[in-house]
């Protein structure tokens, strides 16, 4: 069930004019992972809107703040070298973040991310790493399941922004009835 422009303007109205850029790239990064039916189509959208600030970014904005400091030298994202906390920053619809993510992404997706990050800022991979992101985390069974908060937990790490993403999420599953 690829969605349209319409349908996800609906959802995503802040998305304004690059909606259009968007659902082409994101209905194959869909069909590819197999991202379909209403429930798991809803939960995708719903957290990417959230996650990229309804399709405006696919870059973290970088203060640094205090957070993004101490992404330098964290083991659990595989930032080893000095500066990989502002490399490997948060990129994509879902923000993929750290060395260790980028690495596993580039190799999933034929991309050589370690060298050339700023990959995941365009709009056929900004799509794709969501995608991938989202099957290799086993998201469409908590989907199908209906277990949202769940799906914010593994993305997020905690529950940051649960009221907007739950928002789009229930503005979604009706727009996708």
């Amino acid at each position: 069930m690829p969605i349209t422009a319409q349908q996800l303007l609906l959802i995503l109205p802040n998305a304004g004019p690059v909606a259009g850029v968007f659902i082409p790239v994101l209905n194959t990064a869909m069909n590819r992972y197999q991202i379909f039916g209403s429930k798991r189509v809803a939960a995708f959208i719903a957290q990417i809107g959230h996650e990229s600030g309804q399709l405006k970014y696919v870059k973290e904005i970088w203060g640094p703040t205090a957070a993004q400091i101490r992404y330098d030298g964290r083991a659990d994202l595989g930032n080893t070298q000095p500066g990989d906390g502002s490399k490997y920053r948060g990129r994509g619809l879902i923000q993929i973040t750290g060395r260790a993510n980028y690495v596993e992404c580039g190799e999933a997706l034929g991309l050589d991310l370690i060298n050339r990050p700023e990959l995941l800022e365009k709009p056929q991979h900004a799509c794709m790493s969501a995608a991938w992101f989202w099957a290799s985390r086993g998201l469409s069974t908590l989907a199908d399941a209906g277990s949202f908060s769940k799906i914010t937990s593994r993305i997020n790490g905690g529950q940051n922004g649960a009221a907007d993403r739950q928002a789009l999420y229930d503005k979604a599953l009706k727009v996708l009835a």
